[in-house]
């Protein structure tokens, strides 16, 4: 089948690679959509203990079963499927608690197991038991699907932070899932919801979602949220790109006791934020982290994309066949569209 294989770091390469082969308790899935995710731009730029090339990435992915092996019985050929990445091992402490996610191996789709930059994605035993496969709702397209992995870890954000009625939430990095947090904040009860972004990128979509827009390069971040908020700071703070500032800026613009969430990761060898601990003791904020998300996220995503009460759709900037596939990663590298898909 043809692939898009990461060999090194800096090194993405379009060959043939042999068809996975189904055994006992395993799916194989004909790949119709896969979404370039920022974390794939992080792999290929910096590395990741977690992946060991030559390998396949891909963890935002849709497509239809054509083959099932021995002893599986919740899916058949011809099911439409969605795929999300984190994958429970279901036996450690967490895992048992619902919250793999956070397990300490830490399986995941386009990691430790081959994603679905490819013609064909084999789901092992251990991912058709325990990880984020489910059927696509009939009015759901690939593409929209595709797009449920990366909703389903801003349900797990949402969840750990909160978001109560009337709150003004604030989303530091207004990428497609930054503005999937705004859109789901305001259908928890936000009352203001203000994006910040750097630069004017992807203004358009943004403005879909957010009553404020403030760019940073243009204006100050600090003196903005307080005018915007009476001077008391965002109720809710979710830092939702990777950059060190704006963890140290998402401290500075919560109100007392408020919440914040440090939702995107910063790349292998950052160094470490300069954070002034006595922020948080004497404003009391309450602050998380998110990473990934658990299957019931991924089935809850299909659900809110299913009746329409998070539009996806309007993330999808474009689409390359699985032969452009390069070319759909350098446009995504420069950041100015929302999610790419690429379509084998």
């Amino acid at each position: 089948m043809l692939a898009l294989v990461f060999e090194d770091i800096g090194k993405l390469v379009l060959k043939e690679v042999p068809k996975p082969q189904v055994v006992p308790g395993s799916v194989l899935v004909k790949v119709k959509s896969c979404a370039i995710c920022g974390s794939d731009l992080r792999i290929i730029n910096n590395g990741n203990s977690r992946v060991k090339p030559p390998t396949i990435l891909g963890h935002e992915a849709s497509g239809e079963v054509v083959e099932v092996g021995e002893g599986v019985m919740r899916f058949k050929v011809g099911d439409r499927v969605a795929i999300g990445s984190d994958v429970p091992c279901g036996a450690c402490v967490y895992c048992e608690a619902g919250i793999g996610n956070i397990c300490p191996i830490n399986y995941a789709m386009g990691y430790q197991f081959p994603g679905s930059f490819a013609e064909y994605v084999l789901l092992n035993p251990l991912v058709v038991e325990h990880g984020p496969v489910h059927h696509i709702p009939n009015n759901v397209s690939y593409e929209e699907s595709a797009l449920a992995e990366p909703l389903a870890c801003c349900l797990n954000a949402l969840e750990l932070c909160g978001v109560n009625l009337g709150e003004t939430i604030v989303i530091i990095g207004a990428g497609p899932i930054g503005c999937m947090l705004m859109e789901v904040a305001r259908k928890m009860g936000a009352g203001k919801v203000i994006a910040v972004n750097r630069t004017r990128k992807r203004e358009s979509v943004v403005q879909q979602v957010a009553d404020v827009v403030i760019y940073t390069s243009e204006e100050n971040l600090i003196s903005r949220i307080s005018e915007e908020t009476g001077g008391l700071g965002a109720d809710v703070v979710l830092t939702a790109c990777s950059s060190p500032e704006a963890q140290v800026d998402a401290l500075n613009i919560v109100r007392n006791r408020g919440r914040v969430n440090f939702f995107g990761g910063l790349p292998p060898g950052t160094p470490p934020t300069p954070i002034d601990t006595n922020i948080i003791h004497y404003k009391e904020i309450l602050l998380t982290g998110a990473h990934g998300s658990v299957p019931r996220h991924h089935r809850q995503a299909l659900e809110l994309i299913s009746q329409g009460i998070v539009k996806v759709k309007r993330y999808i900037s474009s689409a390359y066949l699985l032969s452009e596939s390069l070319e759909a990663f350098q446009k995504a590298g420069e950041k100015k569209e929302m999610r790419i898909i690429i379509q084998p």
